[in-house]
């Protein structure tokens, strides 16, 4: 009989591998380009590297700045390129990640590595660490879609042709299972890794493991807490989904401890580089690589090098700035917007009526902004703001007052009025299906490139996108302590968060608290939907009804008011209004609390059980 491998791919039926490759720093510069032995790579640690280089480009799975339509989905970001979008619920398979491929070329990669002569014990140790988190890493993306997923271990299957392969045939572990593996290889990988920062924080160290330890761990105490709170728990007989209720301490605690290394031990900090403009403070802490102290581990770009430059500034670039054919695919929506607080108010709502429902005027449409967290400044683009030195103008018309009412009227792309004012500026926003115009009222900040060039086609950006930073531990801590009943020590940690934001401090702090938080500071970093999951809010926030102030998409309309004669000619007011390339509020239904098992899987393997609503 002829012995060959197989992969556990044609064992459970699971998904191929993804095969992009994205450059980061040097060290993922290195790709080969032939096919060689295992002799031939791991007896040259260049080769090593390079192939490890490779699984670091295989694991962007979720929400990232490659693929911005997927900020559209959610209540983050609206399309605004062409017409309306149909969304309404949402697919089974919503970033579903199912890469047992990925898993057995890094079994390979660790039982070449541990068996070559000819890479220093220190080398082997540090590259093993990082094939091991970034398997870990995919176990941590499939267990929060699915739950808990076959657990393979080092395996590397052989195949003689002929032979039984129910031997080969995985079941699933239990959910509470799942984690506790990536938990435990978190502790493992630590003791690996380095303790000290690489460049462009594009490796995993021995903090990056810690973060992953401590979100694995903060995600499971939230579901074993707030899933058995529902009126019917989602669970399978087996336990493959539903973590028990009385796990939800242990894994606090350890949350809580994890995050605390990373606080009180790590080279990385809350960044403030500029106390006097908090606004900008926070556009770099997120999207300035150099002298950066806040970014733990980021999917890393550079240019020039490898063409995996991403087009999210290029897409949605502000017309008024942009530098080729293509601008504002997307924009924010007011439901964000809004979830920001005034510095002295915790209602973000913005002041747009008076109690008696007349407008409220601004001599500046950045004013109805002022006093607002210094992250909105920071995460949006706001009508009139400056992106790169110079104005972005926001105007979706005129409000002209006219025999005691007031009459909307709206042009063409930058078009003006008799009087020489503008009517409708060239960013819009407008509420036809013009591409190319926004239709939101706001523009993305966060992510957004200011280098020269980065918004053509020709280059695009080298802009990083993180997966962990400083403040996930921060708010990690304050979410645990909260759980644990430690509430002076939970205050103290969402207060440092507050507190670069330049809004009040809290004097207690509730699971509300928590979500709004992490709302707003990690707004388009990939936490949104996996957030409402695990505290099982997402059923209750998309709750499919129109014109929900939750599950409808909503957009803020600015208005250059003409009333000669008046104290208010020149000013500006503001619409509230539906967003109308989204007319459907969003519907998560109990079923998309995990991704369904996809049938084939379990006809190759029997002992795959479905998931809950299958």
């Amino acid at each position: 009989m002829k012995k060959s491998s197989i992969s556990i791919f044609k064992v459970l039926m699971l998904a191929g591998g993804i095969t992009c490759f994205s450059s980061c720093s040097d060290f993922l510069e290195r790709q080969p380009d032939t096919i060689m032995t295992d002799d031939q790579i791991f007896g040259d640690e260049v080769m090593v590297r390079s192939v490890l280089a490779n699984y670091y480009g295989r694991v962007s799975w979720g929400q990232h700045i490659s693929d911005d339509y997927t900020y559209t989905i959610l209540d983050e970001a609206g399309k605004s390129d062409g017409g309306p979008d149909n969304i309404q619920g949402y697919s089974n398979e919503l970033w579903r990640v199912y890469d047992y491929t990925l898993i057995r070329n890094i079994n390979q990669f660790l039982k070449g590595l541990r068996e070559t002569t000819a890479i220093a014990e220190d080398e082997k140790q540090t590259y093993e660490g990082e094939a091991r988190f970034l398997r870990a890493w995919t176990y941590f993306n499939m267990a929060r879609g699915m739950g808990g997923m076959p657990i393979v271990g080092d395996e590397v299957f052989e195949y003689e042709s002929g032979m039984d392969i129910t031997v080969l045939q995985y079941p699933r572990s239990t959910e509470a299972g799942i984690y506790d593996y990536i938990i435990g290889e978190c502790d493992a990988i630590s003791t690996l890794l380095s303790d000290k920062k690489n460049t462009h924080s594009a490796r995993a160290n021995k903090w990056v493991a810690l973060m992953l330890k401590a979100r694995a761990a903060i995600y499971a105490g939230s579901l074993a807490n707030y899933n058995n709170k529902m009126p019917s728990p989602i669970k399978t007989p087996g336990g493959e989904v539903g973590i028990p209720a009385d796990r939800a301490q242990g894994y606090y605690e350890q949350a809580l401890a994890a995050a605390q290394d990373v606080i009180n031990n790590s080279p990385y900090q809350l960044q403030l580089n500029k106390p006097d403009d908090l606004q900008r403070n926070f556009y770099e802490a997120l999207s300035i690589k150099d002298n950066n102290t806040e970014v733990i581990w980021a999917h890393d770009r550079i240019y020039p090098g490898t063409g995996q430059q991403t087009s999210f500034t290029t897409r949605n670039i502000p017309g008024s700035h942009a530098e080729d054919i293509d601008r504002a695919y997307a924009g924010p929506i007011l439901n964000l917007v809004e979830d920001f607080e005034y510095t002295d108010n915790r209602n973000g709502a913005i002041h747009i009526r008076d109690n008696q429902g007349n407008y409220i005027f601004y001599d500046d449409p950045l004013d109805a902004f002022a006093n607002k967290d210094a992250r909105l400044g920071g995460t949006v683009i706001l009508p009139n703001a400056l992106f790169k030195g110079t104005p972005v103008p926001l105007q979706a018309g005129q409000k002209i007052w006219n025999n005691g009412s007031w009459q909307t009227v709206v042009g063409q792309s930058d078009e003006r009025d008799a009087a020489g004012r503008l009517i409708t500026s060239a960013n819009g926003p407008v509420r036809n299906n013009d591409p190319y115009v926004n239709k939101t009222g706001f523009f993305f900040r966060k992510f957004l490139d200011e280098a020269s060039g980065a918004s053509t086609r020709g280059r695009n950006s080298e802009m990083w996108f993180p997966r962990f930073r400083f403040a996930e531990a921060v708010l990690i801590a304050a979410e645990a302590a909260m759980e644990l009943g430690q509430q002076p020590v939970a205050v103290g940690y969402i207060n440092q968060i507050r507190e670069r934001a330049g809004i009040q401090p809290l004097t207690s702090v509730t699971l509300d608290d928590i979500i709004q938080e992490r709302r707003v500071e990690f707004a388009f970093e990939n936490h949104r939907y996996w957030d409402l999951k695990r505290f099982r809010r997402a059923h209750i926030v998309w709750n499919g009804v129109v014109n929900s102030p939750t599950a409808q998409q909503y957009a803020l309309f600015p208005y250059l008011v003409v009333a000669p004669g008046t104290a208010n000619d020149g000013k500006y007011v503001f619409d509230r209004q539906v967003f109308s390339n989204s007319l459907h509020p969003r519907f998560f239904e109990l079923r998309n609390y995990y991704n369904f098992i996809d049938l084939g899987w379990q006809n190759a393997n029997p002992k795959i059980v479905l998931n809950p609503f299958q």
